[in-house]
This record gives C-alpha cells, sequence and structure tokens, in this order.
C-alpha cells in the first residue's frame, strides 16, 4: 500500500480528484482501511495472474453512486432510454459475463486463505535469501501497511553482487524452467511514450533495472519454493 494519507492530504489541498490504481492490492490496508477505497474511485484487477480472477476484467469502487451510475452505462455500450438502439455518446463493451462475475464471488470466500499463502510465501524467501549480500526485498514499512503481497519482488544490487545483475538471475531460473520476470516497465520508458513528457527522479527506472518478480501463485509447494531459492543461492554465492 501507499501512503495514502499523505497523498489524500496534497490530493484535498489542490483540490485534486484521487483515483487508486488497486489492481493488485485486493486484500491489502493501510491503516486498517481497504486500498482502493481512499479516493473517488478505486480500480481492481481480475486478470488471470492477480490473486483472485475472473479470467479478465475487474471492478470499480466508489462512494459515490452517480459515477457508479455513468460507469456502468458507458460500459454498457452508453444506450439511451429509448425502445430502438440509440447512442448519444460513444460507449464500450466492457461487461463482465455473468457467469465470469460468478467465478470471481466464488473465489472471494478463498480470499483470505490466498492472502495468508502469498504473505507465507514471502515470508519464505526472506527467511533464506535476505542474508545475501546485493538481495533486499520490497517490505511493508511498519504496521500500518498490511500487503497481501501478491507478487513477491526482490532488487539485485549488482554493485554488491560482484557484478551480477537481476537479468543474470532471471536468465539462470529461466533455465532450470523456473519463469520470473522484471518489475513493471515504467510508462515514460515505452516507446509508444517516447516523444511524451516526464518528470521524475529515476526511482522508476532503477526499480526495473534491478527488480525481480519471484514466482509467487497461491499453490507453491515447499518443494517449488525450495527449488527457486536454491537458484537464486547458486547465482549469487
Amino acid at each position: 500500500p501507499a501512503r495514502m494519507d499523505e497523498i489524500m492530504e496534497i490530493a484535498n489541498r489542490y483540490d485534486i480528484p484521487v483515483i487508486e490504481d488497486a489492481a493488485e492490492a485486493l486484500g491489502s490496508r493501510y491503516k486498517g482501511k481497504a486500498v482502493g477505497t481512499f479516493g473517488l474511485m478505486g480500480i481492481l484487477s481480475f486478470n488471470g495472474n492477480k490473486i483472485i480472477t475472473t479470467s479478465s476484467g475487474g471492478a470499480l469502487i466508489s462512494n459515490d453512486q452517480s459515477l457508479i451510475d455513468r460507469s456502468r452505462f458507458l460500459a454498457t455500450q452508453a444506450r439511451d432510454e429509448a425502445p430502438h438502439y440509440q447512442h448519444s455518446v460513444i460507449g464500450y463493451n466492457y461487461r463482465m459475463s455473468n457467469v465470469l462475475a460468478g467465478v470471481g464471488r466464488g473465489q472471494m470466500e478463498v480470499l483470505d486463505e490466498r492472502i495468508t499463502q502469498r504473505r507465507a510465501n514471502f515470508t519464505y524467501y526472506k527467511q533464506w535469501l535476505s542474508g545475501i549480500d546485493g538481495v533486499s526485498f520490497l517490505e511493508e514499512p511498519d504496521e500500518d501497511f498490511y500487503s497481501n503481497h501478491w507478487l513477491t519482488c526482490i532488487l539485485i544490487d549488482p554493485e554488491k553482487t560482484g557484478g551480477i545483475t537481476r537479468e543474470d538471475l532471471r536468465l539462470e531460473m529461466a533455465a532450470e524452467n523456473i519463469d520470473s520476470r522484471p518489475l513493471w516497465k515504467p510508462m515514460h520508458l515505452q516507446p509508444v511514450f517516447a516523444a511524451a513528457p516526464f518528470y521524475g527522479n529515476g526511482t522508476s527506472a532503477r526499480l526495473f533495472n534491478n527488480g525481480l518478480c519471484l514466482p509467487s501463485g497461491s499453490n507453491l509447494t515447499h518443494n517449488e519454493l525450495d527449488q527457486v531459492v536454491e537458484v537464486v543461492k547458486k547465482t549469487l554465492r
């Protein structure tokens, strides 16, 4: 979770509406409050790799009923109230089918169980890998933060690993048929936005260059976790 009280204080001071990207954070909390519920609207993803899934799609969260109604209108083709098909604005077919919604609702019953398993994955990796020079974890800063640990990520510092990079480790993982991925590439580094203005201090680029997402599925076995740990140790020691 982000430091939402600080973000909301700035947003309220300058009258900036906050839309929370909580795509991966279902079940996470900040100071006891569910993420996605601080701003004007929140966004959740139920893509196939998320902690619960409807294969694709997601959800909007808001306490403003007018925004929910407007979103639902636009997501269901923006059809006017008329006996024929009539559209005064451009709409979209973003509806989730009843079948997929039912799949998602069923998984809500095991959400706590899946969060427990994801957090256990993080604890296991941290227990066995945190002592390696050049390896650090993205952790909860203090008790105000409760992460679902949907994905366990580590940072590799080549200056402390003898020059071994995140990409070196990823390739070693791939050679052992273990899927790992870099952290998300920042938007300003995407080719499609090459000509767009950018304001930043290099943090997102550093995280992308040094960050690696480890296998984090809810059904990982201890044997599978051990395999990941052994490859990391073999590569970095």
